[in-house]
């Protein structure tokens, strides 16, 4: 008789899941659950054996009991088991947020959106053995998960849906003088990015720069807010690109502006979510007005060195 691997190796790659979502080492792990560092990377990748008391050290080290362990690798078929979380060690509450909008308010819609995002996924890969990726190409993913990221701002905070297709996104009526408070929400692949916009307006503006795992799901590793002047303002932070066309494809883009370096610079200074173990900012440049010194709370502060 042939013994069949896949059951071991179905869990192993559930823990390696649930490892690199509690943000721990191969050698953490292992330490906390008395086994050896080499002996964890074999279960992992579904080459060693165990027992159920190494499983039971093991899924206690990653505060899940062994049923539960077991269920979420065969309800996902072991490859990622629960969306990941931002972590919380990378927040900078001290950065000015949109008035009546909250650190948590933010971190909830952050994780909301990785979670949905998520779930898509493993609905297409269950069903297509592809990715939400492979059926919507660069821009229009990114504009998905701006949508989505907004959606779960509404959700979750009092700024509430404006519209789909006219400045801004979300709008806030503060509850002193009812003033409408906006919000721009853009979210992007590339990290640092500076803010892009169809009509270079001012008022606040939100950037979140993600990775994309090879499952598909996606993981937020940097968020700034700012509040920009529009290009009409006599220190604009935006500049005119203008319409271009797409050599490739021979499409042209609409009118778009993009924040020069001084609106770029205002918004790494509101980097109210940094992961510092990916995004590295000592080279970013910045522009201030003749004398201006970083606020208290910008990355490029001496007192909060970037990483």
């Amino acid at each position: 008789m042939t013994f069949d691997y896949r059951a071991q190796q179905i869990i192993g790659r559930c823990i390696r899941t649930l490892r690199e979502q509690r943000r721990m080492t191969l050698d953490q792990l292992a330490h906390a659950a008395g086994i050896t560092y080499q002996y964890l990377s074999g279960v992992e990748t579904g080459k060693r054996n165990f027992t159920i008391s190494v499983l039971d050290a093991i899924a206690g080290s990653l505060r899940a009991s062994v049923p539960d362990l077991i269920a979420r690798a065969y309800s996902g078929d072991g490859d990622d088991c629960e969306a990941t979380l931002i972590a919380p060690q990378f927040l900078r509450p001290q950065v000015p947020l949109p008035p009546g909008l909250t650190i948590d308010q933010l971190a909830a819609a952050l994780n909301q959106t990785q979670s949905i995002i998520h779930r898509i996924n493993r609905t297409l890969r269950a069903e297509t053995h592809k990715r939400l990726a492979d059926f919507i190409q660069g821009n229009n993913f990114s504009g998905l998960v701006s949508n989505i990221l907004t959606d779960s701002i509404s959700d979750n905070s009092p700024y509430k849906h404006n519209s789909d297709q006219q400045y801004p996104d979300l709008i806030r009526l503060a509850p002193d003088t009812g003033e409408r408070i906006g919000l721009e929400v853009k979210a992007t692949i590339n990290i640092g990015k500076g803010g892009e916009s169809h009509n270079g307006h001012g008022g606040w503006h939100a950037i979140a720069c993600y990775q994309m795992d090879a499952q598909g799901s996606i993981r937020f590793v940097h968020v700034m807010f700012a509040e920009l002047n529009s290009h009409q303002h006599a220190s604009p932070d935006w500049k005119y690109i203008g319409s271009k066309v797409d050599p490739r494809t021979g499409s042209r883009r609409t009118e778009t502006y993009v924040t020069n370096l001084r609106g770029t610079t205002k918004l790494r200074d509101g980097s109210v979510y940094l992961d510092a173990s990916i995004v590295k900012c000592k080279r970013w440049r910045q522009e201030r007005p003749d004398g201006a010194t970083p606020p208290s709370w910008s990355i490029f502060c001496s007192s909060t060195p970037a990483q």
